[in-house]
């Protein structure tokens, strides 16, 4: 009995595939979730870049920086402590090493004479992404969570 069980094959594929499908579908799984939280990384991205046109357009109030991080706030569903914004400007001679002054700091610095100047503007968006699976790999927050970060910069002068 037992050596006509040993040469039989019927039945393999079935407990093969019945071994698989639980690694492929927590495979599959893991993949949705690194697609999902990639998805909130360029949505933010996304919601930077268009509060930075908003202003640099006159679309909404250009007075001061505050009026992009409300903006991005708004558009990204986040508190306004999400969102970071900082502009500065640059003053380079030739080749030279440049000089940079921060707002709201140093918003008074000109550049002197004979150096070129750039002036920037970044604004940092960042959102908690809760993955399906709670396995507190490296980068979570005491509650499993992800911090990610969208951010944008723009030269504006």
């Amino acid at each position: 009995m037992l050596a006509r069980l040993k040469g039989d094959q019927r039945g393999t594929a079935v407990m093969e595939l019945g071994l698989a499908i639980p690694i492929v579908f927590v495979l599959l799984l893991g993949l949705i979730d690194i697609a999902r939280g990639y998805s909130i990384k360029l949505q933010l991205e996304q919601v930077a870049q268009r509060a930075i046109e908003k202003v640099m357009n006159g679309q909404a109030d250009r007075s001061t920086i505050a009026a992009i991080k409300t903006e991005a706030a708004t558009a990204a569903d986040v508190p306004e402590t999400s969102v970071t914004t900082s502009a500065w400007l640059e003053c380079r001679t030739g080749t030279g090493t440049p000089t940079f002054y921060y707002y709201p700091n140093e918003q008074d610095q000109m550049c002197g004479s004979g150096q070129t100047y750039r002036r920037y503007l970044r604004v940092s968006i960042n959102k908690t992404f809760s993955p399906i699976f709670d396995f507190r790999w490296a980068g979570t927050d005491a509650n499993g969570n992800y911090t990610i970060q969208g951010a944008t910069s723009v030269r504006t002068q």
